[in-house]
């Protein structure tokens, strides 16, 4: 009953110490934003758990205890502290990563350098997460004498634990150091207009093993992170987010060319989705019965682009219907007199 009491006043102060802690930090940061008080209430549980940690411990010293039951209490401690420890750690490396995402922001036109600092620290912030709980996984399995020989194996990127093991981390293992070639590389940001799979999408999620694509239709397809390392796709917007749409029309060759230029440049000009960079209307071919006709205008990103190709499309349409209807393709007859008197 006495050593109960021990434990129990223990827990008691502990708990009580760790709400005055938290009432005492969140009266210090009251007139701070939003963003600190979230911190203050997501580091709440450590510091709770590493007190309570210290008060049993304390209580486990002074208590009558037989050795065996001590050892236990010890032993199952010591695993709390090390999940203690890690929790911790992953907690600032989630503090580190907002402060520093902070100044950036991807809501803007010009976002490219946001988008680059975004999809670094985040790929760095997983990884390293995984990393961590690994790490803290091994040190608990390797406070017992049975299993240490599997904590480190574990810690040794399960290279040692024998085949079995290592074949099935080998996949985790591929995508953790394509997750670190990734944020060093950069083949694709957050936010980058992509073809993967012959879908066209933005990259919305990267994760430490998989990378998350919103397809224009609101899909989303889930792709591994070596996919990115080892399969050719096409980044839109790898350099610039600045993308040149492409109109293809087919007309009549009694088309007008340079009315149907001065029509489709006012068209692009009137645009707000056009940038003002790049227009251009080129006759790219001859067909059989038509002419192929190619219009070029940018836009800051390929949504407005998309949006600018259709605008121009349309307006076109309704131009050449009004304005040059005998432009739209066409079948030529031609009827001989003979046919004629015959059809006569």
């Amino acid at each position: 009953m006495h050593t109960t009491l021990i434990f129990l006043l223990a827990l008691i102060v502990a708990w009580s110490a760790g709400y005055l802690i938290y009432r005492a930090a969140l009266k210090a940061i009251r007139h701070r934003d939003e963003f600190w008080r979230r911190m203050v209430v997501r580091a709440r549980g450590p510091v709770q758990l590493g007190l309570m940690i210290m008060a049993l411990s304390f209580a486990a010293n002074i208590a009558p205890l037989p050795p065996q039951q001590g050892a236990i209490l010890r032993h199952v401690l010591l695993i709390a502290f090390i999940a203690c420890i890690t929790w911790i750690v992953t907690i600032m490396l989630d503090v580190w990563m907002a402060l520093h995402l902070r100044k950036f922001r991807l809501d803007v036109e010009d976002n490219l350098l946001a988008r680059k600092h975004v999809t670094q620290t985040r790929i760095l912030q997983r990884v390293t997460v995984v990393l961590v709980i690994a790490v803290g996984v091994s040190a608990a399995l390797m406070t017992f004498d049975r299993v240490w020989q599997y904590g480190v194996s574990l810690l040794a990127s399960a290279g040692a634990a024998g085949i079995v093991l290592g074949l099935a981390l080998q996949p985790v293992l591929r995508n953790i150091l394509a997750g670190i070639q990734l944020a060093l590389t950069q083949p694709i940001r957050i936010d980058d207009a992509v073809i993967v799979e012959g879908e066209w999408g933005n990259v919305e999620e990267i994760t430490a093993t998989y990378v998350v694509i919103r397809v224009w239709d609101k899909r989303r397809l889930i792709v591994p992170l070596n996919y990115f390392m080892e399969t050719p796709f096409q980044n839109w917007t790898r350099k610039d987010a600045a993308l040149i749409g492409t109109v293809m029309i087919y007309l009549d060759y009694g088309v007008s060319i340079p009315e149907l230029r001065a029509e489709a440049e006012r068209i692009t000009r009137a645009s707000p989705l056009w940038n003002g960079d790049v227009f251009a209307l080129q006759v790219t071919e001859f067909r059989q019965r038509e002419v192929e006709i190619r219009i070029l205008a940018s836009a800051n990103h390929a949504g407005k682009a998309f949006d600018l190709r259709c605008e121009i499309r349309e307006k076109l349409l309704a131009y050449l219907q009004r304005v040059q209807p005998s432009a739209l393709p066409q079948t030529r007859a031609s009827i001989t007199e003979a046919a004629a008197v015959a059809l006569n």
